[in-house]
C-alpha cells in the first residue's frame, strides 16, 4: 500500500522547481530529474511521470501558479484513477 504523504513528498519535490506559472504538461518536464522517466514510489506502488501525465490528463486544470495546486490535482488524481 503506497503511503499518500511520501507520494506527496515526492512529487513535490519533484515538480517545485518547475517556472511557475505552468501552462501545460510539457512545462514541467524540465524540473524533473529524470524527464518523463521520473519514478514515483512507495510501498507496492511505482509510477512514472508520464504514467501520471497519461493518466491525469483529465483531472489536471492548467495553469497552475504554484507547486502545491499542481501536486493537490495530482494526489486527487491518483486517488480517482485507483493509483494509489
Amino acid at each position: 500500500m503506497a503511503d499518500r504523504d511520501e507520494l506527496r513528498s515526492q512529487l513535490h519535490d519533484a515538480f517545485e522547481g518547475a517556472d511557475y506559472p505552468v501552462h501545460n504538461q510539457m512545462d514541467l518536464v524540465p524540473a524533473l530529474p529524470n524527464g518523463p522517466a521520473t519514478k514515483f514510489e512507495s510501498g507496492d506502488t511505482s509510477f512514472t511521470a508520464m504514467e501520471i501525465a497519461t493518466r491525469l490528463s483529465g483531472h489536471q486544470e492548467f495553469p497552475y501558479e504554484d507547486v502545491d495546486s499542481l501536486v493537490d490535482d495530482v494526489m486527487a488524481g491518483l486517488e480517482k484513477e485507483d493509483m494509489i
